[in-house]
């Protein structure tokens, strides 16, 4: 499993990053990001901590990236505010996305697809064809998630996505111990949200790719 969206007492999480890593071992996880909420009051104490975390890579078999997720930024400050957590560190950049059941502005996931520095779009909601387009246009990732709520568009993101040709991605937007997936589960969401099997395994593997790329600190 690698899950490029999580979430620790860093923001609203319910775990220290020492606790959520070893956790994410135990269920068999490859990679984790550490992809606590931000905006510009807080970006440089969540990736700070976020960075610490690498300590962890010493003592079990796992990476541990550092990232955000950007959540209720304006659309017009999320692309300056995404450069800036890359140029302090950030190895994954979320932004949240139009959820149906969170009062996200309008624009968001226009504003995000559209930026250079976002790698993934968390739980686009009932995102349009023309924002899928940008997203596969500049390889920013859509994701199908995991958490109950966001979920409800999943099947509306991974149609569209597979039509147009976008790169999608399945992750849990952990914030308790109970969210965490295995393998097994992450295939059974994927092929939930409309993928065959070999599609949903495509994902993993474009998952992994982009891990791999990530250059480290």
């Amino acid at each position: 499993m690698i899950d490029l969206h999580t979430h620790t007492i860093f923001s609203d999480g319910e775990l220290l990053p020492s606790e959520l890593v070893r956790r994410a071992v135990i269920h068999g996880y490859e990679a984790i990001a550490l992809t606590d909420h931000a905006d510009y009051t807080n970006l440089e104490h969540v990736l700070e901590a976020a960075k610490k975390a690498k300590y962890l890579e010493d003592e079990w078999d796992i990476r541990v990236l550092p990232g955000v997720e950007l959540t209720h930024v304006p659309p017009r400050k999320i692309a300056p505010l995404a450069k800036k957590a890359k140029d302090l560190g950030a190895k994954i950049v979320v932004v949240h996305g139009e959820t149906i059941s969170e009062p996200v502005a309008p624009g968001t996931n226009a504003a995000s697809v559209s930026c250079e520095y976002v790698d993934i779009l968390a739980h686009p909601g009932l995102i349009s064809e023309e924002d899928v387009q940008t997203a596969a246009e500049n390889n920013v990732f859509l994701e199908i998630t995991a958490r109950n709520g966001h979920n409800r568009t999943n099947g509306h993101v991974s149609r569209l996505a597979l039509e147009i040709g976008a790169t999608l991605v399945v992750n849990t937007d952990t914030h308790a111990p109970e969210n965490l997936i295995t393998d097994e589960t992450a295939l059974k969401i994927a092929m939930g949200a409309g993928l065959t099997e070999s599609r949903a395994k495509e994902t993993f593997k474009a998952s992994k790719k982009k891990v791999a790329e990530i250059e480290w600190l």
